[in-house]
Order: structure tokens, then sequence, then C-alpha cells
């Protein structure tokens, strides 16, 4: 457009030009540059008339996996002898080969495809539009246009199966399961002996006690049954940020949906709570349906602090159903600045809930990115030592705690430690 203005100021001040002077020498020049201008106007389309088409190779994705984006191009209307077209990429996907804007000429009735290789971390991204600037042969005048065309690329989290996570709350639902619930039943596990009933199984009779006792004694067995599970992922920035931006918040994601994907897989009633800038809240809920509104929630799940709920003591219990599993996600940094989520955590197991703690190693993390050298040798001795401790303190409560070490796979790491009773669950790395 530069170009176009410059041209018709300059025949402007040649026909001032030559009507002041009254020199037809003058008309010379201006004659072919008016014709130019004319030309140029004339050639530009006055409507675009293009038909788009994004496709993704794949519309759901783990974190950092590949996509392939093809764009197609139909010219419905008249040929353009110059289109750039470019494909307006949401913020933060990363481009890995291609390039996202192209050149064409279009004829009329014509197509056009390209494609482009991009990645992404977790999250949501969405394509709103393709940017179109058309122009005329001589490069004289542009006309730009942003076309809608909408698309939709998820990454969730990637989730680690885990065989089974053994728990034992104190109050389980009517719906069978896996987990025993203290009240004799059909069940494997004996539980107690009961006086005969009539349509007792023999198969059930105790005939050891029968004959002591001299009456006819039949076996109880522990019912397995379905709990409530909830799970708190810990996403506040002051628990989650190491060494400037690095962040140990995507591991802790991991772990939640990894948890989430085993306890709904056992038949369980989930709910989870992100606890960030405000608590994000998904009700209970079962099966495919509940795992995907949990890995959806967690892939829109970023760190962020806020005043109003900076402590787990700001969190009702009421959002947990009385005496269920409570599943806490978090790096645990033992500061001054987390001593009420202690006193949180020893309310819960207070009221009556299962506890348990799932606890990202926040040292080894940040050790990993600092030089090696003997000043920080020595510093993360120091902290394992208050991490030591304070993790003893939870488990003189009754609350169960594994340590991760994110430098290991979750599901290798952390899956036998566990499948076993919750009374041998250690305190330290589950390695």
């Amino acid at each position: 457009m530069k170009r176009l203005y410059f041209l018709s100021l300059l025949v402007f001040i040649l026909l001032i030009v030559t009507l002041a002077t009254v020199q037809g020498n003058l008309l010379i020049l201006v004659i072919p540059l008016t014709l130019y201008l004319m030309f140029a106007a004339w050639s530009l389309p006055e409507g675009l008339d293009l038909e788009f088409s994004r496709t993704l190779s794949a519309e759901r994705v783990d974190p950092d996996d590949v996509v392939t984006v093809t764009l197609t191009i139909r010219n419905r209307g008249v040929a353009l002898d110059e289109a750039l077209i470019e494909d307006v990429l949401p913020h933060g996907l990363i481009l890995h080969s291609g390039s996202t804007r192209r050149l064409f000429t279009l004829t009329q009735k014509g197509t056009a495809v390209f494609e482009y290789v991009v990645s992404a971390p977790r999250g949501s991204y969405p394509f709103e539009y393709v940017r179109v600037e058309v122009g005329d042969s001589f490069g004289l005048t542009r006309r730009v246009e942003k076309i809608t065309v909408v698309g939709r690329l998820f990454v969730v989290p990637s989730v680690m199966r885990l065989k089974r996570i053994a728990i034992r709350p104190r109050r389980t639902r009517v719906y069978a399961g896996d987990i025993p619930a203290r009240v004799g039943g059909s069940g494997t596990d004996f539980y107690s002996v009961r006086d005969y009933q009539p349509g007792d199984s023999s198969r059930a009779i105790n005939w050891r006690a029968s004959a002591r006792h001299g009456a006819i004694y039949s076996n109880e067995f522990q019912q397995e049954r379905v709990a409530d599970v909830g799970i708190v992922l810990d996403g506040r920035e002051r628990s989650n940020l190491f060494a400037g931006d690095r962040s140990i918040f995507d591991h802790s994601v991991m772990a939640a949906a990894a948890l989430a994907d085993a306890f709904l897989a056992q038949g369980n009633r989930v709910g989870m709570l992100i606890h960030s800038t405000y608590p994000n809240w998904i009700f209970p809920g079962y099966g495919k349906v509940q795992r995907e509104r949990i890995l959806q929630a967690l892939m829109r799940a970023y760190i962020g602090d806020s005043l109003a709920f900076a402590e787990l003591q700001k969190l009702s219990p009421r959002m947990f159903p009385v005496e269920s599993q409570i599943v806490l996600v978090s790096p645990l940094i033992a500061n001054p600045l987390l001593a009420d989520d202690l006193n949180a955590l020893i309310q819960w197991r207070a009221r009556g809930y299962q506890v348990m703690v799932i606890s990202p190693d926040p040292v080894s993390f940040e050790l990993s990115v600092l030089p090696s050298a003997p000043e920080a040798d020595l510093a993360a001795r120091v902290v394992r030592l208050e991490r030591r401790l304070f993790l003893h303190r939870l488990q003189r409560v009754g609350i169960h705690v594994v340590e991760w070490d994110v430098a290991q796979p979750f599901d290798q790491a952390v899956g036998p430690v566990l499948s076993r009773p919750l009374s041998a669950y250690p305190i330290g790395r589950a390695l």
C-alpha cells in the first residue's frame, strides 16, 4: 500500500505542476502512471471466495507428540495472481517442521494444499482463523482478510497404568468391588464365625467349631465393595516452582491422572479437587465418563496462588464424603509457609478420613537442575532431613506417605508400593 500511496502522490504532483506551468510535455509522464494505477486497481479482486478445511493427524495426543496439520484451500471466486495464506497458530504450539505461511497463485476453482508439523505441552489449543493477503500483479495494492476456520487440539496428560491400589477407608458403598468392607457376607477372606442359618452352603460350615461347641456354625467372609475416593492436586505456585520457571507440577498432574484411572478401573466413585488460583472441583462419579471429565480438568490445570484459598485448611471437608479415602498429590515442601498444611492433614485424619499422600520429591527435582557443587549437596542433605522429619510427623498420625523420585517412571516406582496393604506403606522414596 505504501507504493500505491507514493505513486498516487507522484501523479497528483505532476498534474499540479502541469496545470501550473501549462507544459504539455509533462502530461506525457502523467498518462502512463495513471494507466498503471488504473490497471492495478482493476486487477485487484473485489472480494474473496475461498473455502478452507483444516485436518489434524490426531486431535487428542499426549504431551510433546507431533501432529501433522493439513490446510486445504479451494478458490471458488476469480483467479488470484498472488495469495499469501497464513494459518495462525494458537499460543503455545511449537512448530517442528514446515511453514504456516505459503504463497500461491490460485486459478479459478483451483485448489492448494500445504502441511506443517507441530507439538505442544499439556493443554487445549483452539485454532481460530486463517489470514489471507492478496495483491495485484504489479504489487501496488494489498488486501488482508481473516477467515474463520475453527479447530482444536487436545493435549491430555499421559496416563500411567497402575494394576491396583490398596486402600482401606472406614466406609464403603453398597456396590461390589475389591476393597475390604469390614462387613460379613460373601467374599474370599475369612471374617468371623456365626450361627448356622437355613440356606447356608455346606461348604461354609465350620466343622471344627461345630464339633467343639456342639452346635452348627458357619464361616462368614468379609465383603468387598467400592469406596469414595477424593484426589486433591496441589497446584499452588509456592509449592511447585523451583529454580526459576521450572515446575514439578506436570509430574503431579501425571500422578493424579494415573491415580484417578486406577481408582476408576477398580469401580470406585472418584472426585477430584485441583487446588490452584481457585478450587476446581470435579464432582464424584464412575466409569469412563468420569475419567474423561478428570482428564479434561487436568489438561487445563495450571499453577497459581490465591489469598482466599492459600492453605489446605480453607478447603471445605464437605467436598468429600464422610470417612472416605483422600489422596493428596503434593510436593509438600517442609517450610514455615506450609505449616498450616500439616495441621489440615491432621484434621482430615481426625475427622475419620483415610489419608494418603503421594509426594513428588522436590529435593531431587531441584538438585537435578543445579550445577554440581559441595554447597548444593550440603543444602540438599539439610533439606532432606527436614523433609524426612516432616513426613514422619504425618506417619505418626496415621497418614500414609509415598515419596516419588520423578526421575523414575511413576508406574514402575510407585505402582508396586501402592499395591501393598496400607500398613506396609513405607516412609521414604518409592524405588
